[in-house]
Order: structure tokens, then C-alpha cells, then sequence
């Protein structure tokens, strides 16, 4: 009887290690080649933008904000944009030192395991939605290189769908555990409201 229940236990034992080892191969395998992968992810994606006559959306090519925009730079020096929605084409922009009210779900290149990119950050609670997000505000120029170059070319109720190059957004450091170095940042945004330096932003649930 003793046999027997050491044997059990270690039977137990080998299978949580093997699950332990399986589950741990499994994340590996997820972010395998992961600077090569973002690299062929975000070519695909400028290639798109390019042949957007064959798209249902209106593509966009940004260069990033601090760059000189009369010369041609490399496939990392833009963010691309594909446009879900117009807003109010006819208001102004924000500038880089002005706030920003945004709702917005930021995530990773798809994978295996996540078709649609893991989301890593964001005010969505499940399906992206304008009419049920919550939002959040922002100064532009706290915000990355890519996500702030998008956010001054917006104009208010403008829904995008943002690619941000690594070397516009968090480089080969990343973001705590939940961002790999090198990662092309997928990010769905509505601009809701912006405000100028020295103003105050209208309150949000006032203007719903």
C-alpha cells in the first residue's frame, strides 16, 4: 500500500513537471524569432498601406512627428494607419503640447495563441466599441514617438487602427512582462476630445 501511494505520488509529481515544462516550451515557442517576425510583420503592413486601392479602408502613411518629412525614410521611420472611421474632418488637430481624451486597446503582432494580438493595455473592457469604451486622457508628448506622431494627425470621433514600428515605440528594452523588446505595437484608437495647453478638457460623461 505504501508502494503504491509513492508511486502515485510520483507519478503526479512527473506529470506537473512535464505539464510546467510544456507550458513554459509553449510561451518560448510564442515569442520565438520575435525581432525577425515584427520585422516581416511590419513590412507586410507597409506593403498594405502602399496597395490601398485594393483595401475597403483608406490607409495612411505617417512619418514620425520629429523627422524630416521631404525625404524618404525607412519602413521603421512611419506609423501606419488604416482609417475605420472619419470624425469631424473640419475641427483642428491636437498639437504635441496639448491633452488628449482617447479610448484605445494597445496589442501585440498576431501569434498562435492570440489571432488577434495578446492585448496588453487599453480602457476596453472586451469588443472595441465607441459607444461603450471607457476613455482615458493623455499629454502628447508623454506618449511614444509613434503613438503621439498618430495622435496629431487626428481629428475628433476619428477611429484609427495604428502600427507602430518598435523603434517608435518601446524598442528592443520593451515594456515590463508584458511587451517584448522589438514589438510592433497594434494599437485601435478614437480621438474623443482634446484640449490646449492651459485648458480645461470638457468633461467627458457630460458630452455623451
Amino acid at each position: 500500500m505504501m508502494l503504491s501511494r509513492t508511486l502515485t505520488f510520483f507519478v503526479v509529481i512527473v506529470a506537473l513537471a512535464v505539464t510546467s515544462c510544456s507550458e513554459s516550451s509553449s510561451s518560448e515557442d510564442e515569442y520565438a524569432n520575435w525581432k525577425e517576425r515584427n520585422e516581416l510583420f511590419l513590412v507586410s503592413i507597409a506593403n498594405d498601406s502602399l496597395h490601398s486601392s485594393n483595401s475597403q479602408y483608406q490607409w495612411k502613411r505617417l512619418k514620425c512627428f520629429s523627422l524630416n518629412e521631404s525625404t524618404e525614410g525607412a519602413v521603421s521611420d512611419y506609423v501606419y494607419v488604416k482609417v475605420i472611421k472619419n470624425g469631424d474632418t473640419t475641427s483642428e488637430r491636437p498639437a504635441y503640447t496639448d491633452s488628449v481624451r482617447v479610448s484605445y486597446q494597445g496589442r501585440l503582432m498576431p501569434t498562435a495563441s492570440y489571432p488577434e494580438g495578446k492585448v496588453f493595455d487599453g480602457t476596453v473592457s472586451g469588443i472595441y466599441n465607441d459607444k461603450t469604451n471607457s476613455s482615458t486622457k493623455f499629454h502628447v508628448a508623454s506618449l511614444s514617438a509613434g503613438f503621439s506622431t498618430a495622435l496629431q494627425h487626428m481629428h475628433r470621433g476619428d477611429h484609427w487602427r495604428i502600427y507602430v514600428p518598435s523603434e517608435l515605440g518601446y524598442g528592443s528594452s520593451g515594456s515590463g512582462s508584458s511587451i517584448p523588446g522589438y514589438s510592433v505595437l497594434i494599437f485601435e484608437l478614437t480621438l474623443i476630445d482634446f484640449s490646449h495647453a492651459g485648458e480645461i478638457m470638457p468633461v467627458w460623461s457630460a458630452r455623451r
